[in-house]
């Protein structure tokens, strides 16, 4: 076992034991640090799937997706000895995931309309709960592929992985408002392509 290697196990493992949080592929982990190429395969197969799922979300394009997929696990496996197991490699390995799926789509140079606060204000709009419409997981899908990139990155990052408006400025390097607006907007314009 090479020396920083051993040294990094040793790390997870403390931190593992005074966090109380425990990695349940710890051991895959361990073994992909030494360059074992079945267990990194074993990780790959455990969370290509809901990764590749996050991958579609954000570039809505099959072939980017998969492109997306690989520079991230290319990319976590170069970088497995900064995992330190303060949260779950699902955790690590989704930030890093989004990270490259937000780099791919600023290269295809998506552009971000900012508003100026004060003459715009943002609201959150309520949904008509009085027209009685079938909604399908298919047509919510659909309609979501064909918002703009910029409004279905931040909703996407907003709404179905969770971050929030401030998170997603740092992420996009947009103002909070501008996130916000980006939401709104991709909200009204999802509606009207699932009317």
């Amino acid at each position: 076992m090479q020396p920083g290697i051993q040294s990094t196990v040793f790390t997870l493992k403390k931190k593992e034991f005074e966090s109380g949080f425990s990695n349940i592929h710890q051991d895959l982990i361990d073994r992909s640090l030494k360059g074992d190429e079945i267990s990194q395969s074993k990780l790959y197969g455990l969370y290509s799937k809901s990764m590749y799922n996050i991958c579609l979300r954000l570039t809505s394009n099959e072939d980017d997706a998969k492109d997306v997929l690989q520079e991230a696990f290319i990319s976590a496996f170069q970088n497995l000895g900064t995992y330190k197991g303060e949260a779950s490699f699902g955790a690590w390995l989704k930030r890093i995931v989004v990270n490259k799926a937000i780099n791919h789509i600023k290269r295809k140079r998506v552009e971000f309309t900012e508003l100026i606060t004060d003459r715009y204000e943002i609201l959150e709009e309520q949904p008509d709960l009085t027209k009685e419409q079938e909604l399908t997981v298919e047509k919510i899908k659909n309609a979501i592929v064909k918002l703009p990139d910029g409004y279905r990155l931040v909703f996407s990052l907003y709404l179905l992985e969770g971050y929030d408006h401030q998170e997603i400025a740092g992420i996009l390097n947009i103002s909070e408002s501008t996130s916000k607006s980006q939401f709104n907007r991709a909200k009204k314009k999802l509606r009207e392509l699932i009317e």
